[in-house]
């Protein structure tokens, strides 16, 4: 069921932290005139579109992140956090804007201009005169600095780096109890969602490679994974108070109605009581299906137990919630290079995703946030696989039932899965 034809990839270490940038970041500014990239329209004759800063400026949710930090929500959570303000403070700043320390900030840099092209390019000290240069080629503007975003792995660590966290940035149970929302990820949606400000044609495919979509989906998945068992690795875990950190559990096991009577054996797991919060599982749950086909059932079922050990350890001691993220970490770093770095056929794609319908339809992804994560994989891998038209009607059932948190019901999201299980 796998075509062994190597896609572009880096092979990056087991940390799912981006490497870090130690340039200047010369600012959007310096990027932005009518010369460079700040052109009005698509320039064809070029091999990239030179409007790329009015494509940032249009899409909103980087070029406007720093200012979200004014408004009125914004205000509120950092007076509940005893903050002077969220337009200072860095627990804000370093994912609302390219938060680089003082001494590396460029004449034109301005924190006001939110997650600029540097943020996700990597500083251009070195590269931002050289890269237009005739003769210069990707290769050397990686050399430089350049941050390698066509790399499907190194992406997924990247926007991870603020839509998950780092060792050094992370949003807390405290953050998310003073009013920020919740967190949640899929690399491929987010990717779709924000405006395109390139082309994939002959010419970038030759500077760059192209990543296939069930390869960038499948990439969000490992590295979420991974980036979450690190983190929960890390002193955020467990930092001296009484309680280890809430936001590493799943926020539904314990918000939602009084009277909405959730928890089930087979939801919660082995070992884990009712009124117990439950650490995340959702994206080793999608792992569980996808292991099921690039693997084997057997695979999958190890997998599974490894991620019953480990929510089972969340109900104990520090110590051995860190071995066994250290065991499922192993278990990972066996396989997400061969999986992200092979291209894979129509029908694989398909079969993971039946396995993930008819997971949600026997109710093994009924949490919220996994639910969550089996619409997006469906949507996603039904575009991967050309059908997505065929399948409007089902999808458009599922998302009802996954469109809002606070009127998720876990059961009717399971026979709505099941509803539609024989259309994939």
């Amino acid at each position: 069921m796998l075509l062994l034809v190597t896609v572009l990839g880096l092979n990056v270490a087991r940390s799912a932290e981006p490497p870090a940038d130690t340039y200047t970041h010369m600012g959007v500014a310096s990027c932005a005139s009518s010369v460079c990239h700040g052109k009005l329209d698509v320039q064809n004759d070029r091999n990239v579109w030179l409007n790329e800063y009015r494509v940032w400026t249009r899409a909103r949710r980087h070029s406007e992140a720093y200012r979200l930090l004014e408004n009125e929500r914004s205000r509120r959570i950092a007076a509940n956090l005893g903050l002077a303000s969220a337009t200072t403070a860095k627990i804000c700043l370093d994912c609302h804007s390219d938060n680089v320390p003082r001494e590396r900030r460029g004449p034109k840099f301005q924190i006001t201009d939110g997650v600029g092209c540097e943020a996700c390019h990597g500083g251009a000290e070195n590269w931002l005169e050289s890269h237009s240069e005739v003769g210069t080629s990707h290769a050397d503007n990686l050399a430089r600095g350049m941050y390698p975003t066509e790399s499907p792995r190194a992406r997924a660590q990247l926007c991870l780096s603020c839509h998950m966290g780092t060792p050094e940035k992370f949003a807390t149970h405290d953050i998310m109890g003073a009013g920020h929302p919740r967190l949640s990820f899929e690399l491929e949606n987010f990717s779709q969602n924000q405006p395109a400000h390139y082309e994939v044609d002959d010419d970038y495919r030759a500077r760059k490679g192209e990543i296939p979509t069930f390869n960038l989906w499948l990439a969000g998945q490992v590295e979420s994974a991974g980036n979450y068992l690190q983190l929960i690795r890390s002193d955020y875990y467990s930092s001296g108070r009484p309680f280890p950190e809430l936001a590493f559990y799943d926020c539904h096991a314990c918000h939602h109605p009084m009277d909405d009577q959730r928890w089930s054996s087979a939801r919660a797991g082995p070992g884990v009581p009712p009124g117990a919060p439950r650490l995340q599982d959702q994206h080793l749950l999608v792992l569980e299906s996808i292991t099921a086909v690039l693997d084997s059932p057997d695979a999958a079922g190890e997998l599974r137990a490894a991620a019953q050990r480990f929510v089972r350890a969340g109900q104990s001691r520090t110590d051995e919630v860190r071995q066994t993220a250290d065991a499922l970490l192993d278990w990972l770093d066996r396989r997400k290079s061969r999986w992200v770095e092979t291209t894979h056929s129509t029908e694989a794609i398909r079969a993971v995703r039946r396995a993930l319908v008819r997971a949600a339809a026997d109710g093994h992804m009924s949490d919220y946030s996994a639910a969550e994560q089996v619409y997006l994989a469906l949507e996603t891998l039904s575009h991967a696989s050309g059908d997505r038209q065929a399948l409007a009607a089902a999808l458009d059932s599922l998302y009802t039932e996954v469109e809002s948190d606070s009127g998720f019901d876990p059961t009717s999201f399971a026979a709505a899965a099941a509803r539609i299980r024989d259309r994939f």
